[in-house]
């Protein structure tokens, strides 16, 4: 019993020289708890950032030659329709020049708050 209280006891104090058995032994249990735990142990870690910045604008064909452009609502800043309008063309002046936004629609969170706007292009040809 005292031989295996010994053996525990230099594997928590780490007192095993390098390139023995024990020592190996530990680095593989370390490697092994670093690889394999997280497929069976929920450690409720999240990305860091999973908020976009507020100047991202996110683009997806829409089929039609033409593309969708969506950006956060705190970036288009607007109160009436005109206003977002006006403030969508302003947020992609800069990517593509003078833009014709030929529909604007609100993005909505589940309880019915406006996150963000998706605005329909057609880009000359």
């Amino acid at each position: 019993m005292s031989r295996i209280w010994s053996t525990i006891k230099s594997y928590l104090f780490w007192t095993y020289e390098r390139g023995s058995f024990h020592y190996d032994v530990m680095v593989t249990v370390i490697l092994l708890f670093i690889f394999v735990a997280p497929r069976f142990v929920d450690f409720k870690d999240q990305p860091a950032g999973q908020h976009s910045h507020p100047n991202e604008i996110v683009v997806t064909a829409d089929g039609n030659q033409g593309y969708i452009y969506q950006a956060d609502a705190a970036a288009v800043d607007a109160q009436d329709p005109a206003m977002v309008k006006a403030n969508f063309a302003r947020l992609l002046q800069p990517m593509l020049g003078q833009v014709t936004i030929s529909r604007i629609e609100p993005v909505r969170d589940a309880v019915g708050h406006i996150v963000a706007y998706r605005a329909w292009i057609k880009h000359p040809e």
